[in-house]
């Protein structure tokens, strides 16, 4: 499933910051039962790669795993490697967007500025994680909304919890990532479930 397939059936991305392989299938398998199809394992997490390789292979088909904080085209090439579909960045390197997309990743780089947007979209991106979101507020990205070209999609990510979401929806986003909002380090899958069936009605799936 690709990122963009995975979106059009749930706006929302899990970023399960911490997880560790021994976990990530259950609490995977939890944010797809609650109506969550996207979930990204940041590198920063304890054995990110074998992370996404048991995940991907457990959801194969049914939910798109990814990682985040990918700052290099060497991170890419592994993340392709473990059976990853997407890649999410704090930031805009044109270096990592275009391997990316040269191996069929999507990239989701993040940006908080125009120059930064359109240097990302110069660089095949199409999709872009608006961070940190909440430094920035909802009327930040209607004026950014503006200007950029109406078939950008863009996913504010920090900050963001359910009870936000519907004042950044009013100002064009079309999705969020959440992170602690759904997800902490030790947290039961049925915590997790439960978390991920509220943000996901939020987002009006269900």
């Amino acid at each position: 499933m690709t990122l963009e397939k995975a979106l059009a059936e749930c706006p929302l991305i899990a970023i399960l910051r911490g997880v560790g392989p021994d976990e990530a299938v259950d609490v995977c398998e939890a944010l797809h039962a609650a109506g969550l199809r996207a979930a990204e394992i940041p590198l920063n997490s304890p054995e990110p790669f074998d992370s996404i390789a048991r995940a991907a292979a457990a959801l194969a088909g049914r939910m798109t795993v990814g990682a985040g904080t990918v700052l290099t085209r060497d991170q890419v090439d592994r993340v392709s490697a473990a059976g990853g579909a997407f890649v999410v960045s704090p930031n805009v390197d044109v270096a990592v967007i275009a391997r990316a997309v040269q191996l069929g990743l999507t990239p989701l780089p993040g940006f908080a500025s125009a120059t930064e947007a359109f240097t990302a979209l110069a660089a095949g991106a199409r999709l872009l994680k608006l961070f940190p979101a909440a430094t920035y507020g909802p009327g930040h990205l209607k004026a950014l909304a503006a200007v950029l070209p109406p078939e950008v999609r863009i996913f504010p990510v920090g900050g963001v919890g359910p009870a936000q979401m519907a004042a950044w929806r009013d100002v064009g986003a079309a999705g969020f990532g959440l992170g602690s909002e759904l997800y902490r380090p030790g947290q039961s899958a049925a915590t997790t479930f439960e978390k991920a069936r509220l943000a996901a009605a939020a987002a009006g799936v269900g």
